[in-house]
């Protein structure tokens, strides 16, 4: 039994207006890539970690084809929201449409063979940028709105909170404590964050996220500090290759 991580798949099977196509050759028939690559590696009996930013859907039942392609795929698979997933309202409403194979995560967390699982979205924050490491494409049906940094900051503290919801529940008796954010929760150099600050007063071995796209080739970014080791998992940073992360 293994466990693997992909994030920011950004379905969009009932809805051809939003296909990832404009941003880049790469993302042509992107879907087709992760369904080979996973079915060669990846079995019933595995767990797959997806940090967010699954559907472009609006609405959970307008989900359903998107979360059905994931049931389709081996494995268990266990998700947390992104800053995307507008499709992601009450918990409810989302746990409603899921199909058997696929488990999510807010304000708990989810044990799966002495695994204990935790997380949250999080946000952006002031602390750091990845302005350096990314090659910005620009979306050109993208509705372009000033950011507010007072609204940023409530929402990341909103989501921090969340967080430690989540971290509390974790089992500390686990053979191994993982996080996911969809957020990076860590700058590229590895600076002590408030979020690594938490991770590490509630012993989490790994933390897996996403939301980073287009990132410059050849770059060093994250790595392991305080015995807690940082996975960057979106897709197109892995080539469409899902991550194993445990054992590793």
């Amino acid at each position: 039994m293994k466990i693997w991580a992909i994030a920011d798949l950004h379905l969009s099977f009932g809805d051809a207006n939003k296909s990832m196509d404009i941003f880049g050759p790469q993302w042509v028939g992107y879907t087709d890539q992760i369904e080979k690559n996973w079915r060669a590696s990846i079995v019933d009996e595995d767990l797959v970690l997806i940090a967010g930013d699954i559907s472009w859907a609006m609405r959970p039942e307008l989900a359903k084809v998107d979360l059905g392609w994931i049931e389709s795929l081996p494995g268990t698979k266990v998700m947390i929201r992104g800053n995307h997933d507008y499709w992601w309202t009450s918990l409810s409403k989302v746990r409603a449409v899921l199909p058997p194979s696929i488990h999510v995560i807010q304000n708990d967390v989810f044990e799966w063979n002495d695994i204990c699982i935790g997380g949250a979205r999080l946000w952006d924050t002031e602390e750091f940028n990845f302005n350096g490491y990314i090659e910005y494409r620009e979306n050109p049906k993208a509705i372009v709105k000033e950011k507010n940094s007072a609204e940023q900051k409530k929402i990341f503290e909103r989501e921090i909170q969340r967080l430690e919801v989540s971290l509390k529940q974790l089992n500390q008796k686990a053979k191994m404590r993982i996080v996911m954010t969809h957020y990076p929760p860590i700058s590229a150099t590895m600076e002590d964050s408030i979020v690594s600050g938490l991770l590490e007063k509630y012993n989490v071995d790994i933390c897996v996220f996403g939301h980073l796209h287009s990132v410059k080739k050849g770059v060093e970014m994250f790595g392991t500090k305080n015995s807690i080791t940082y996975l960057l998992t979106s897709c197109d940073f892995l080539d469409f290759n899902p991550l194993i992360v445990y054992p590793c």
